[in-house]
């Protein structure tokens, strides 16, 4: 689904990411771990385009992101669902009409300004919001949800959408221990049951080694680790957290 070889990321002049040589396979589950600075937001979003290619192979979904047209690039981000740490939520609106905006190319814009919705729509949301366990509050306005809830809805609107790729940028660093297990284990059923790629920044080392089939460690612009979750060692993420301790990556 995505192929970089000898691929150099950055932003105008600025290299950011050297010399990735990465393949992500359908139906991962890929932990970005590392520290800050070290450019897991850069590999995140070069996968939706507006990363500068400075050199070498780049593919997502087929599509040459050297070279890809901006109608390409819309038809290939309509493939792939986000998730921000901030949840990027109208909160005014309800949880159902904040999961229905994730369906948009499939519904005209009068009928979505009016709010009005057709049966099959509605059954849509109703199962997505089964799916993220919160089809109870489905009525309620998001800024009267906690932020475990918002970021549950934040899931199922980039579901409804259909996706093969999920990005979740640091999707519970802002969570408690509670809300951030939750969180992780519906991404986890999304991914075993929906068979839906999900590559995830994460702040919480724990996080990344328990839920993630496949751990890719940045610094400093390089990869240093790329594996399983059981082959990290306390070498390896020595190298990969220099200058910062491990215990600032523990969930609270």
């Amino acid at each position: 689904m995505i192929k970089m070889k000898n691929l150099t990321l950055g932003y105008k002049k600025e290299k950011i990411l050297n010399k990735l040589n990465l393949k992500i396979e359908k139906g991962e589950f890929v932990g970005i771990i590392g520290p800050s600075g070290a450019g897991k937001s850069t590999l995140l979003m070069s996968v939706v385009g507006g990363i500068k290619v400075f050199n070498g192979e780049f593919e997502v979904l087929n599509y040459d992101m050297d070279k890809i047209k901006k109608k390409d690039l819309v038809k290939l981000r309509e493939q792939i669902g986000i998730i921000f740490q901030g949840y990027n939520l109208v909160d005014r609106l309800s949880v159902l009409d904040n999961v229905i905006s994730g369906m948009l190319k499939d519904i005209p814009m009068a009928r979505a300004i009016i709010k009005y919705y057709k049966e099959k729509e509605l059954k849509k949301v109703q199962k997505l919001l089964q799916i993220v366990d919160i089809e109870k509050h489905s009525s309620k306005r998001c800024d009267e949800l906690s932020g475990g809830q918002r970021q549950r809805v934040a899931i199922a609107r980039a579901l409804a959408s259909e996706p093969k790729i999920i990005l979740a940028d640091e999707p519970i660093s802002a969570l408690d221990q509670k809300s951030a297990k939750k969180v992780m284990e519906i991404l986890e059923k999304i991914n075993k049951e929906l068979k839906v790629t999900i590559i995830a920044n994460l702040h919480h080392l724990e996080i990344a080694e328990k839920y993630c089939t496949r751990i890719i460690g940045i610094n400093k612009g390089k990869v240093i680790f790329d594996g399983k979750s059981n082959e990290l060692n306390e070498k390896i993420l020595e190298k990969i957290y220099e200058g910062e301790t491990l215990e600032e990556h523990e969930l609270d």
